[in-house]
């Protein structure tokens, strides 16, 4: 335990140090008590992520999966889809990340804005349980689904789309992500189908579409043009002395908070565990060692997110955009997005079960790679959108529709990984960092913060459904040629068939394609096996003309 710790640590430290570095570079523009609070945030961010992980591994995954096969076992619908409601509602107004955006919304009451998020959440989790239950295409309900979003805002809200697709973004955070995910988990291993693999995600993606539906609903009865920041957080002190004593009563509200919401999950298990798990004494007190690390380390996460990182994005964001080379916002966005889901707690849960999975045929690399790339570009175009005022639509529609036309080419279960990568990318450190900082542009700019600030974390939850897809299409493509070169080198070492490398023959490999995976991962084209057929029924033909020749001489 104290090993995973460390390396928890370590993972959390590397993940947080190049947002520190981009920060001090232009520290020269703020106040040396904002810094002080950055910094402290930034240490309690680096201890609350490991602890958090920690825990997570320990009580949080083990419980999703348990729930959800003791679900599938049951072998009653109503059962399954009641069950995944409630635990979808309830996990949803666990989310912190939830917490975070709606203390951000000035136009919806928080706790209106919480219920119907939830009530979006558990009715998509339904859905998403019954895609695996009848095995549905994943990509087909995607395509109706997200029909379905533009349908209703074009005719509902327009005005509420961006608010909309930032709380399905939000939905899926270090809650919700292992809970849901180790839910399909179970579920799908219990049915014990050929796509295990790829039922075991997408989840998450369809979790995020209710809330967006709900939300465009509810804006029919709210007025849009509220263009308030609601959260307010201290960007400057008086002085030093004030830190340590903001940072401990932000703590208690934290630990407060936590506790409040993770206790329904923990009822609801403990239900579960009475009723039907029947879990060995020894698993039981392991979970509820990890409950209490989750607590802790999620507190002492929000503590610092709030007070130190919020006010310094907000700060930045309306410093720079009042430079006369305000440019430059362009591609430090790009620059933040490309490190600041490192520092995601959901990210590295979701790399993790990926790779675990599918039997490292997709890398923690991998992943982070594709996701790094897609939040880079998306935040990158949000801040266009936020410094000229673009309406969303002209950004969400072309990329909703490259996405959705990607699901032809790409493997099943690249597929389901994207769309769950979208959601967990837009976390907790998009909220608290990248939102203030593009409401900071926006208030400096004079733009309305509804419809131009908000609409951030909808560019970053669907950016990496392009980019990951595109390394499905990759990985399929290079599955496929070393399935044609197999024949040829079948004599030849292991350790040249399975380790493929990917690009120049200079370049290291990014991933590996290794012969168990491609049987799990990719459809190959069937015209490939009548010459594989072929080729080896030309091997015995062969060797009779050559032992034919030997009797003649």
């Amino acid at each position: 335990m104290r090993d995973i710790l460390i390396d928890s640590l370590k993972e959390s430290t590397l993940s947080v140090l190049p947002i520190c570095a981009i920060v001090l570079a232009f520290s020269f523009i703020l106040p040396l008590t904002t810094v002080a609070l950055f910094l402290t945030g930034a240490v309690l961010l680096v201890i609350g992520l490991g602890i958090f992980t920690l825990g997570s591994d320990m009580a949080i995954l083990p419980m999703g999966e348990a729930i959800g096969s003791e679900l599938t076992r049951s072998k009653k619908i109503g059962w399954i889809a009641g069950g995944g409601f409630l635990i979808g509602v309830v996990v949803t107004i666990a989310e912190p990340d939830l917490q975070v955006l709606t203390k951000q919304v000035p136009a919806v009451p928080d706790e209106v804005l919480v219920g119907a998020v939830a009530f979006g959440a558990g009715a998509f989790l339904v859905l998403a349980l019954m895609r695996i239950v009848f095995q549905i295409s994943l990509s087909r309900l995607f395509i109706v689904s997200y029909a379905l979003v533009f349908l209703v805002a074009g005719i509902f809200s327009p005005d509420f789309l961006a608010v909309a697709f930032d709380s399905g973004g939000v939905t899926t955070g270090p809650i919700t992500v292992p809970f849901i995910l180790a839910l399909g988990m179970g579920v799908s291993t219990v049915l014990s189908s050929k796509n295990s693999e790829e039922d075991s995600f997408g989840l998450c993606a369809l979790c995020s579409i209710g809330p967006i539906i709900t939300v465009l609903i509810l804006g029919i009865f709210y007025d849009s043009s509220s263009s308030g920041f609601a959260f307010e957080s201290p960007a400057e002190l008086e002085n030093f002395g004030q830190i340590p004593a903001l940072y401990a009563t932000q703590f208690i509200e934290s630990l407060k908070e936590v506790i409040t919401v993770l206790l329904p999950i923990l009822t609801i298990f403990i239900l579960f565990q009475i009723l039907r798990l029947k879990l060995a004494r020894t698993k039981m007190i392991k979970i509820m060692v990890g409950i209490l690390y989750t607590i802790l380390g999620l507190s002492i996460f929000l503590t610092g997110v709030n007070v130190g990182f919020m006010p310094v994005g907000r700060f930045l964001g309306s410093h720079i955009a009042t430079f006369t080379h305000n440019w430059i916002l362009i591609p430090l966005a790009a620059l933040l997005g490309f490190f600041i889901v490192t520092a995601e707690p959901a990210v590295y849960i979701l790399n993790k079960q990926v790779e675990d999975i599918t039997s490292g045929a997709i890398s923690q690399r991998v992943m982070q790679v594709g996701l790094s790339v897609g939040v880079s570009l998306a935040v990158c175009l949000a801040m266009l959108r936020i410094m000229f005022q673009i309406n969303i639509w002209y950004f969400l529609l072309p990329c909703y529709a490259i996405a959705l036309i990607q699901t032809k080419f790409t493997p099943k279960v690249f597929t389901a990984i994207a769309f769950d990568s979208g959601g967990v990318a837009a976390g907790t450190m998009a909220g608290a960092f990248l939102l203030p900082f593009g409401v900071g542009v926006c208030e400096a700019l004079g733009g309305n913060v509804m419809t131009d600030a908000f609409g951030m974390i909808a560019m970053i939850a669907t950016l990496p459904l392009i980019t990951i897809q595109g390394i499905g299409i990759l990985f399929q493509h290079k599955s496929r040629k070393a399935a044609l070169l197999e024949p040829q080198v079948s004599d030849a070492p292991d350790d040249l068939i399975i380790d493929m490398e990917i690009g120049s023959d200079s370049e290291p490999a990014l991933f590996e394609v290794k012969p168990e995976q491609e049987l799990a991962l990719v459809a190959f084209d069937p015209q490939t096996e009548p010459e594989e057929d072929e080729a080896l029924q030309e091997e015995p033909e062969q060797e009779t003309v050559n032992s034919t020749q030997d009797e003649n001489k």
